[in-house]
Protein backbone atom coordinates (compact mmCIF):
# COMPACT_ATOMS: atom_id res chain seq x y z
CA UNK A 1 0.00 0.00 0.00
CA UNK A 2 1.03 3.29 -0.81
CA UNK A 3 0.91 5.82 1.77
CA UNK A 4 0.73 9.88 1.69
CA UNK A 5 3.52 11.85 2.26
CA UNK A 6 3.36 12.91 5.83
CA UNK A 7 0.44 9.95 6.95
CA UNK A 8 2.45 7.58 8.66
CA UNK A 9 2.71 7.65 11.84
CA UNK A 10 4.10 5.52 14.61
CA UNK A 11 1.54 3.63 16.58
CA UNK A 12 0.61 5.28 19.83
CA UNK A 13 2.39 2.56 22.24
CA UNK A 14 5.74 3.12 20.38
CA UNK A 15 7.25 6.28 21.09
CA UNK A 16 9.32 8.55 18.61
CA UNK A 17 12.91 6.88 20.52
CA UNK A 18 11.78 3.58 19.81
CA UNK A 19 11.66 3.74 15.79
CA UNK A 20 14.61 2.65 13.72
CA UNK A 21 14.88 4.42 10.44
CA UNK A 22 18.02 4.21 8.04
CA UNK A 23 17.50 6.97 5.15
CA UNK A 24 20.68 5.66 2.96
CA UNK A 25 20.18 2.06 1.52
CA UNK A 26 21.20 0.68 -2.05
CA UNK A 27 20.74 -2.20 -4.12
CA UNK A 28 21.76 -4.05 -7.13
CA UNK A 29 19.74 -1.56 -8.95
CA UNK A 30 23.16 0.34 -8.37
CA UNK A 31 26.39 -0.21 -7.22
CA UNK A 32 24.71 -2.74 -3.93
CA UNK A 33 25.02 -6.74 -3.79
CA UNK A 34 21.26 -7.21 -2.47
CA UNK A 35 18.47 -7.33 -4.79
CA UNK A 36 15.64 -4.90 -3.55
CA UNK A 37 13.54 -7.18 -2.35
CA UNK A 38 16.16 -8.65 -0.32
CA UNK A 39 16.73 -5.37 1.29
CA UNK A 40 13.26 -5.59 3.13
CA UNK A 41 14.51 -9.13 4.96
CA UNK A 42 17.26 -7.63 5.77
CA UNK A 43 15.96 -4.70 7.26
CA UNK A 44 13.70 -6.85 8.50
CA UNK A 45 16.10 -8.70 10.60
CA UNK A 46 17.84 -5.50 11.69
CA UNK A 47 15.03 -4.43 13.29
CA UNK A 48 14.64 -1.63 11.32
CA UNK A 49 10.66 0.12 10.93
CA UNK A 50 11.76 1.92 7.51
CA UNK A 51 14.56 2.17 4.98
CA UNK A 52 14.94 4.44 1.76
CA UNK A 53 15.91 3.05 -1.41
CA UNK A 54 18.60 5.52 -2.54
CA UNK A 55 20.31 3.63 -5.29
CA UNK A 56 22.60 5.89 -7.42
CA UNK A 57 20.44 7.91 -10.17
CA UNK A 58 17.58 5.44 -10.84
CA UNK A 59 14.43 4.65 -9.18
CA UNK A 60 14.42 1.07 -11.06
CA UNK A 61 14.13 -0.77 -7.53
CA UNK A 62 11.00 1.14 -6.52
CA UNK A 63 8.54 -1.62 -7.98
CA UNK A 64 10.22 -4.50 -6.57
CA UNK A 65 10.55 -3.48 -3.49
CA UNK A 66 7.00 -2.32 -3.24
CA UNK A 67 6.03 -6.07 -4.18
CA UNK A 68 7.94 -7.37 -1.33
CA UNK A 69 6.67 -4.90 1.15
CA UNK A 70 2.95 -5.76 0.09
CA UNK A 71 4.30 -10.14 0.02
CA UNK A 72 5.76 -9.31 3.48
CA UNK A 73 3.37 -11.27 5.99
CA UNK A 74 3.65 -9.77 9.55
CA UNK A 75 5.91 -6.74 8.84
CA UNK A 76 4.91 -3.03 9.54
CA UNK A 77 7.98 -1.96 7.73
CA UNK A 78 7.93 1.48 5.95
CA UNK A 79 10.13 2.25 2.45
CA UNK A 80 11.11 5.78 1.54
CA UNK A 81 11.91 5.87 -2.23
CA UNK A 82 14.32 7.65 -3.54
CA UNK A 83 17.49 7.79 -5.06
CA UNK A 84 21.20 9.44 -4.70
CA UNK A 85 21.82 11.92 -7.14
CA UNK A 86 25.66 12.60 -8.59
CA UNK A 87 26.49 16.07 -8.73
CA UNK A 88 29.11 19.33 -9.11
CA UNK A 89 29.21 21.77 -6.44
CA UNK A 90 31.75 24.78 -5.87
CA UNK A 91 33.91 24.03 -3.14
CA UNK A 92 33.76 27.62 -1.45
CA UNK A 93 37.40 27.62 -2.06
CA UNK A 94 38.03 28.27 -5.56
CA UNK A 95 37.44 24.92 -7.00
CA UNK A 96 34.57 22.17 -7.79
CA UNK A 97 34.03 19.13 -6.15
CA UNK A 98 31.51 16.42 -6.39
CA UNK A 99 28.57 15.99 -3.71
CA UNK A 100 25.93 13.70 -3.76
CA UNK A 101 22.22 14.22 -3.04
CA UNK A 102 19.72 12.14 -1.35
CA UNK A 103 16.33 13.05 -2.80
CA UNK A 104 13.33 11.67 -1.43
CA UNK A 105 9.73 11.07 -2.37
CA UNK A 106 9.84 12.63 -5.75
CA UNK A 107 7.67 12.27 -9.00
CA UNK A 108 10.28 9.59 -11.02
CA UNK A 109 8.17 10.46 -14.34
CA UNK A 110 8.89 14.24 -13.61
CA UNK A 111 10.25 14.96 -17.47
CA UNK A 112 13.24 17.36 -16.60
CA UNK A 113 14.19 14.65 -13.88
CA UNK A 114 13.97 11.45 -15.98
CA UNK A 115 15.42 12.99 -18.60
CA UNK A 116 18.83 14.03 -16.97
CA UNK A 117 18.63 10.36 -15.18
CA UNK A 118 18.84 8.67 -18.08
CA UNK A 119 21.97 10.63 -19.25
CA UNK A 120 23.51 10.38 -16.10
CA UNK A 121 22.91 6.17 -16.09
CA UNK A 122 24.07 6.31 -20.25
CA UNK A 123 27.09 8.13 -19.58
CA UNK A 124 28.04 5.74 -16.01
CA UNK A 125 27.66 2.94 -18.36
CA UNK A 126 29.34 4.55 -21.19
CA UNK A 127 32.23 5.26 -18.93
CA UNK A 128 32.55 2.19 -17.01
CA UNK A 129 32.62 0.20 -20.35
CA UNK A 130 35.92 2.17 -21.42
CA UNK A 131 37.55 1.59 -17.99
CA UNK A 132 36.90 -2.25 -17.94
CA UNK A 133 38.33 -2.12 -22.01
CA UNK A 134 41.68 -0.07 -20.93
CA UNK A 135 42.07 -2.80 -17.56
CA UNK A 136 41.39 -5.67 -20.13
CA UNK A 137 43.89 -4.38 -22.38
CA UNK A 138 46.40 -4.16 -19.77
CA UNK A 139 46.12 -7.77 -19.10
CA UNK A 140 43.17 -7.68 -16.16
CA UNK A 141 41.15 -10.69 -15.99
CA UNK A 142 38.40 -8.42 -17.15
CA UNK A 143 35.43 -9.83 -19.78
CA UNK A 144 34.03 -6.29 -20.37
CA UNK A 145 31.43 -7.60 -22.41
CA UNK A 146 30.18 -9.92 -19.95
CA UNK A 147 30.43 -7.19 -17.56
CA UNK A 148 28.18 -4.80 -19.05
CA UNK A 149 25.50 -8.04 -20.34
CA UNK A 150 25.45 -8.82 -16.74
CA UNK A 151 24.27 -5.21 -15.25
CA UNK A 152 20.19 -5.12 -14.70
CA UNK A 153 18.94 -3.05 -17.83
CA UNK A 154 18.42 0.31 -15.96
CA UNK A 155 21.13 0.13 -13.49
CA UNK A 156 23.62 3.26 -14.32
CA UNK A 157 26.38 0.97 -13.65
CA UNK A 158 29.86 2.16 -11.77
CA UNK A 159 33.33 1.34 -10.38
CA UNK A 160 32.05 -1.30 -7.69
CA UNK A 161 30.67 -3.43 -10.73
CA UNK A 162 34.26 -3.44 -11.82
CA UNK A 163 35.93 -3.93 -8.77
CA UNK A 164 33.94 -6.63 -8.08
CA UNK A 165 35.08 -7.86 -11.45
CA UNK A 166 38.75 -7.85 -10.10
CA UNK A 167 38.03 -9.69 -6.95
CA UNK A 168 36.53 -12.55 -8.78
CA UNK A 169 39.24 -12.22 -11.45
CA UNK A 170 41.81 -12.45 -8.53
CA UNK A 171 43.49 -9.41 -9.20
CA UNK A 172 42.96 -7.95 -5.44
CA UNK A 173 41.17 -9.34 -2.75
CA UNK A 174 38.36 -6.65 -1.79
CA UNK A 175 36.68 -3.81 -3.79
CA UNK A 176 38.10 -2.02 -1.20
CA UNK A 177 41.91 -2.81 -2.44
CA UNK A 178 40.69 -2.33 -6.34
CA UNK A 179 39.52 1.72 -5.54
CA UNK A 180 42.77 2.41 -3.95
CA UNK A 181 44.97 0.94 -6.15
CA UNK A 182 43.75 1.17 -9.73
CA UNK A 183 39.79 2.86 -9.49
CA UNK A 184 40.19 5.28 -6.91
CA UNK A 185 39.48 9.21 -8.52
CA UNK A 186 43.11 9.96 -10.23
CA UNK A 187 44.03 6.42 -10.24
CA UNK A 188 45.36 4.72 -13.24
CA UNK A 189 42.12 4.04 -14.62
CA UNK A 190 39.78 6.30 -13.78
CA UNK A 191 38.03 8.32 -16.25
CA UNK A 192 36.22 11.00 -15.15
CA UNK A 193 32.11 12.12 -15.79
CA UNK A 194 30.03 14.75 -16.57
CA UNK A 195 27.56 15.52 -13.27
CA UNK A 196 24.48 17.55 -12.77
CA UNK A 197 25.33 20.88 -11.13
CA UNK A 198 23.92 21.11 -7.18
CA UNK A 199 21.96 23.69 -7.78
CA UNK A 200 19.73 22.10 -10.86
CA UNK A 201 19.36 18.64 -9.13
CA UNK A 202 17.79 20.65 -6.06
CA UNK A 203 15.88 22.43 -8.48
CA UNK A 204 14.85 19.25 -10.38
CA UNK A 205 14.02 17.57 -7.73
CA UNK A 206 12.36 20.19 -5.83
CA UNK A 207 9.76 20.49 -9.19
CA UNK A 208 9.16 17.05 -8.70
CA UNK A 209 7.65 17.35 -5.62
CA UNK A 210 10.73 15.64 -3.32
CA UNK A 211 12.86 16.91 -0.85
CA UNK A 212 16.77 17.13 -1.35
CA UNK A 213 19.40 16.13 1.56
CA UNK A 214 22.88 16.68 1.19
CA UNK A 215 25.02 13.15 1.64
CA UNK A 216 27.40 12.44 3.94
CA UNK A 217 28.91 16.36 3.48
CA UNK A 218 31.79 16.42 5.81
CA UNK A 219 33.24 12.72 4.81
CA UNK A 220 37.24 14.14 4.88
CA UNK A 221 37.64 9.61 3.42
CA UNK A 222 36.36 10.89 0.79
CA UNK A 223 38.38 13.50 -0.54
CA UNK A 224 37.76 17.67 -0.50
CA UNK A 225 34.15 18.66 0.98
CA UNK A 226 32.21 21.55 0.21
CA UNK A 227 32.63 24.54 3.29
CA UNK A 228 29.50 25.35 5.36
CA UNK A 229 29.29 28.68 3.34
CA UNK A 230 27.93 26.36 0.72
CA UNK A 231 25.63 24.56 2.50
CA UNK A 232 23.96 27.83 3.52
CA UNK A 233 23.84 28.81 -0.15
CA UNK A 234 22.14 25.49 -1.08
CA UNK A 235 19.70 25.73 1.99
CA UNK A 236 18.49 29.00 0.47
CA UNK A 237 18.21 27.40 -3.08
CA UNK A 238 15.76 24.39 -1.66
CA UNK A 239 18.01 22.13 0.06
CA UNK A 240 15.87 20.57 2.89
CA UNK A 241 18.26 18.58 4.91
CA UNK A 242 21.94 17.03 5.56
CA UNK A 243 23.26 14.05 6.53
CA UNK A 244 24.62 13.88 9.83
CA UNK A 245 24.82 10.45 11.00
CA UNK A 246 27.08 8.72 8.36
CA UNK A 247 30.16 5.61 9.01
CA UNK A 248 32.12 8.37 6.88
CA UNK A 249 31.64 11.05 9.71
CA UNK A 250 33.83 11.54 12.83
CA UNK A 251 32.27 12.90 16.26
CA UNK A 252 33.74 16.33 15.31
CA UNK A 253 32.17 16.54 11.82
CA UNK A 254 28.82 15.22 12.93
CA UNK A 255 29.02 17.79 15.69
CA UNK A 256 29.43 20.50 13.17
CA UNK A 257 26.53 19.35 10.98
CA UNK A 258 23.91 19.05 13.81
CA UNK A 259 25.10 22.93 14.51
CA UNK A 260 24.79 23.62 11.22
CA UNK A 261 21.65 21.98 10.92
CA UNK A 262 20.18 23.89 13.42
CA UNK A 263 21.74 27.36 12.46
CA UNK A 264 20.00 27.10 8.68
CA UNK A 265 16.73 25.20 9.98
CA UNK A 266 17.89 21.91 8.02
CA UNK A 267 16.53 18.73 8.64
CA UNK A 268 19.46 16.24 10.13
CA UNK A 269 18.96 12.73 8.75
CA UNK A 270 21.76 9.18 8.92
CA UNK A 271 21.86 6.63 7.18
CA UNK A 272 24.40 3.29 6.54
CA UNK A 273 24.88 3.85 3.25
CA UNK A 274 24.53 0.11 3.36
CA UNK A 275 25.81 -1.71 -0.37
CA UNK A 276 26.06 -5.09 1.15
CA UNK A 277 29.23 -7.55 0.90
CA UNK A 278 30.35 -4.49 -1.07
CA UNK A 279 31.04 -2.20 2.26
CA UNK A 280 31.51 -3.78 5.55
CA UNK A 281 28.70 -1.11 7.22
CA UNK A 282 25.41 -3.15 8.33
CA UNK A 283 22.35 -1.60 7.68
CA UNK A 284 20.47 -0.08 10.74
CA UNK A 285 24.36 1.09 12.17
CA UNK A 286 23.73 5.33 11.29
CA UNK A 287 19.92 5.81 12.23
CA UNK A 288 17.68 8.96 11.37
CA UNK A 289 15.03 10.51 14.11
CA UNK A 290 11.64 10.17 13.61
CA UNK A 291 11.22 13.86 13.89
CA UNK A 292 13.38 14.92 10.91
CA UNK A 293 11.65 11.98 9.17
CA UNK A 294 8.53 13.68 9.61
CA UNK A 295 9.49 16.73 8.58
CA UNK A 296 10.80 15.67 5.60
CA UNK A 297 7.71 13.48 4.34
CA UNK A 298 5.71 16.71 5.72
CA UNK A 299 6.71 18.81 2.81
CA UNK A 300 6.63 16.54 -0.03
CA UNK A 301 4.59 16.20 -2.74
CA UNK A 302 5.46 13.97 -5.53
CA UNK A 303 5.62 10.11 -4.22
CA UNK A 304 4.73 8.77 -1.09
CA UNK A 305 5.99 6.10 1.49
CA UNK A 306 5.52 2.49 0.82
CA UNK A 307 4.05 0.59 3.38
Amino acid sequence: MLVGCGSPVPEASVTLADVRTDLHVHSTESDGTDEPADLVRVAVEAGLDTIALTDHDTTAGWREIERAVREQDGTSLRVVPGAELSCTSDDGQGGSVTVHLLAYLFDPESQALADEQLRLRSERRGRLEQMARRMAADGFPVDPDALMAGLPPDSPGGRPHLARALVEGGSVETVTEAFDKYLRTGGPYYLPRTDTPVERAIEMITEAGGVTVLAHPFAASRGRSVTEDVIADLADRGLRGVEVEHPDHGDEARARLRGLAAELGLVPTGGSDYHGTNKSIAMGSRLTEEQSLERLTAECTGSAIIG
